[in-house]
């Protein structure tokens, strides 16, 4: 996975490393997953409740856990060689059902390098009022959409 992110970033210089990769997927095992073909890791998804407006920090591994009826995308990564093939689609689906079956409300996001069209057509709409976050970029944009759902994820407290 490391090696997906530092290349997925390399231009943008946002790689955040593995031990921070790793916290952010220990912080929420059920809402993080990988996507493997032929025997190699082809992508993944990290995605943790964060409370609304909030997002983690790239330049620390993630030290709180948060009880949130948000779901924040934090990062969605397809190999280079296999992009294109609707396997970012495929990710975002299996994500979007994860977190409608565990009683999400939204899911938010920072869109990064110019990807703001990209998620727009996956129905997330962005938030200028939130500002670019510190250190993910001049173009960083936070979006998010709603799920149809209600449920245990009440609060916006850390857990």
């Amino acid at each position: 996975m490391a090696a997906l992110e530092a290349a997925a970033y390399a231009d943008c210089s946002l790689s955040e490393g593995q031990d921070a990769l790793e916290s952010r997927g220990r912080s929420s095992p059920d809402t993080c997953f990988v996507l493997e073909l032929g025997g190699r890791i082809a992508g993944y998804v990290l995605a943790l409740p964060y409370p609304r407006f909030r997002y983690p920090d790239l330049t620390s591994p993630e030290d709180t856990v948060f009880r949130s009826s948000n779901l924040h995308l934090h990062d969605l990564v397809v190999a280079e060689d296999l992009r294109g093939r609707g396997l970012g689609t495929r990710l975002l689906r299996r994500l979007t059902a994860t977190a409608g079956a565990s009683g999400f409300e939204h899911i938010s996001l920072i869109a990064v390098g110019g990807m703001e069209t990209y998620w727009q057509a996956h129905g997330y709409r962005p938030h200028r009022e939130a500002g670019p976050p510190p250190g993910y970029g001049s173009d960083a944009v936070y979006m998010s959409t709603g799920l149809r759902t209600s449920g245990p994820h009440d609060g916006e407290e850390p857990g």
